[in-house]
């Protein structure tokens, strides 16, 4: 946080200097991890629900070079697809393994603020697992396979 105070980057003024001159940066870390638990709790009534619905997939990529790689996806997309929510929306994530799937999947989700295990962990071949929580903190998150409950 900058304390609300704004500086053009443009300037001939190095940024970095402008955020000394300002007393530095306060990095702010949530206080508290965002509620979690059975879609159909409480604390998740009266709120838009957006569902994600997942597959965790591998598939052969080509290179274009030398060869093929062999890439574990969700839906099939590097990267997977974009979720959209507004702040205070649940966000009802699926995640479905394929049967025949050599490896199970998994997914850790930064916006939610849990640790991906035992929170979610991993999605055995021919199985799925739905976690729900509140998207508390604004921003841009990344998600990630979690593999087998690293």
């Amino acid at each position: 946080q900058l304390n609300a105070t704004a500086f053009d980057v443009k300037s001939d003024v190095s940024a970095l200097q402008k955020i000394r001159d300002m007393g530095g940066l306060e990095l702010v870390m949530p206080g508290a991890f965002a509620a979690t638990g059975d879609c159909d709790a409480a604390e998740f009534a009266g709120r838009t629900v957006v569902d994600f619905n997942l597959t965790g997939e591998s598939i052969t990529l080509p290179t274009g070079l030398a060869g093929d790689y062999n890439a574990m996806t969700f839906s099939e997309q590097i990267p997977g697809p974009t979720l959209r929510v507004t702040q205070g929306d649940v966000v009802k994530m699926t995640l479905t393994v394929p049967d025949g799937e050599a490896t199970p999947h998994g997914n850790d989700m930064h916006a939610s603020q849990v640790t991906a295990v035992p929170t979610f962990g991993a999605v055995q071949p021919g199985t799925s697992k739905t976690y729900c929580y509140i998207a508390e903190v604004p921003g841009v998150y990344k998600y990630h396979c979690s593999g087998v409950n690293v």
